[in-house]
């Protein structure tokens, strides 16, 4: 199937599952996670009416934005960001969707401040608590949503998380539910109902991802294809 084809039946996914919800679909922001691919493949998915194309590595987004890659939608930064690659993604893209720690979050402040803007960005959240993955635990998260409120040049618009991996079908479910209440205890408490995006589910759990609250997902292998991971960039 060509990229439109997979594009329109993820739509299908999405409409479905937010039905189930009582949501509306139009509700749910579909990015196009297009680590991998090339300039033609981001094209091709604009024309098919993606509505955010988001990037996971630095150098890959830096030569596709060379290369116009992502004119006409918005671009997200979607992977893990390292300290010292934040001056090459702040004012790039219009959402950092992996801030996820406070030295991060005071790098980006920083930069912003050099570019006289002010970065949106989502905090990254470690739900799982797992070892090898960045974000911020649960038991930390509160705090450090007060504290990335008083970074002048920094705009929390929301959470992101990617759950463990699961054997079992629908078993990122309990996950997912817990980012929402987190989600929404945040907003209300510190917030005052500014959040605009839960960014959470990804080619093979979407659904159950909308079904529990996210109004952002990112997906790649559903839309693009398999990565060839032997290939370099």
């Amino acid at each position: 199937m060509s990229i439109a084809q997979n594009i329109a039946k993820i739509r299908e996914e999405i409409a479905q599952a937010a039905r189930d919800a009582g949501r509306d679909p139009k509700e749910i922001t579909l990015v196009g996670a297009s680590k991998m691919n090339d300039a033609a493949a981001c094209r091709e998915a604009i024309a098919a009416g993606i509505d955010v194309l988001g990037e996971n590595r630095v150098q890959e987004m830096q030569q596709k934005l060379s290369q116009n890659a992502y004119d006409g939608v918005p671009l997200h930064f979607i992977g893990h960001l390292q300290r010292n690659k934040v001056k090459q993604v702040v004012g790039y893209v219009d959402l950092i969707q992996s801030a996820g720690s406070l030295e991060l979050l005071s790098e980006i402040d920083k930069c912003a401040a050099k570019k006289e803007l002010v970065q949106d960005v989502l905090l990254e959240v470690n739900i799982g608590e797992e070892e090898a993955k960045s974000g911020f635990l649960p038991g930390d998260l509160f705090q450090a949503a007060q504290a990335a409120k008083e970074l002048p040049h920094v705009r929390v618009r929301g959470l992101m998380a990617i759950p463990p991996v699961e054997s079992e079908e629908h078993g990122s479910i309990p996950f997912f539910e817990k980012m929402y209440r987190f989600y929404v205890d945040i907003n209300e408490k510190l917030y005052n109902n500014e959040f605009v995006y839960l960014s959470m589910g990804m080619s093979g759990d979407f659904a159950d991802a909308i079904r529990c609250g996210a109004n952002m997902v990112r997906v790649g292998t559903a839309i693009f294809g398999a990565r060839n991971y032997g290939q370099t960039n």
